[in-house]
């Protein structure tokens, strides 16, 4: 991940992937895009429309990124279950990124369980950044302590 891209770059992925909640999967696609961004895993994100009625809420509060513009945040709700802006999106992205607009990414250590075809993802250390770690990506990623000036 390594040679991932400055900017990142936006990608189709055409692998099954699934978000679970509360005891049941809440999103189901084989329609994500995928961000690849150098020292990050990447983040899955998920169209709106894969997600189960009143799974997203919207939720107080943005973050700018340099590269995507202005994300919105949501909680993900399941039954009695609610994981407090848990999600997020950009519903006018920056020029380049126009293929997430409106879908959606979860921090996957907020859930129950995050899968790309099946494998169970974990998550990029750190309260701000969202990245799914599957078996196919190795290094040191930013997110844990002591990595906040890579």
């Amino acid at each position: 991940m390594w040679d991932y891209p400055r900017p990142p770059r936006v990608e189709p992925v055409h692998a099954r992937v699934t978000i679970a909640l509360g005891g049941r999967v809440i999103a189901e696609t084989t329609r994500a895009v995928r961000v690849l961004e150098t020292s990050h895993p990447p983040a899955y994100y998920i169209p709106p429309e894969a997600f189960v009625d009143g799974a997203l809420r919207s939720a107080e509060g943005s973050t700018y990124c340099e590269f995507k513009g202005r994300a919105a945040y949501a909680d993900v709700v399941s039954g009695d279950v609610v994981a407090p802006r848990a999600a997020w999106f950009y519903p006018e992205p920056s020029r380049g990124f126009e293929q997430l607009a409106g879908f959606v990414s979860v921090y996957p250590g907020r859930m129950d369980r995050c899968t790309v075809d099946g494998e169970t993802v974990r998550a990029q250390e750190g309260d701000f950044y969202g990245g799914w770690i599957t078996s196919s990506v190795v290094g040191l990623f930013k997110g844990a302590v002591g990595t906040g000036g890579w």
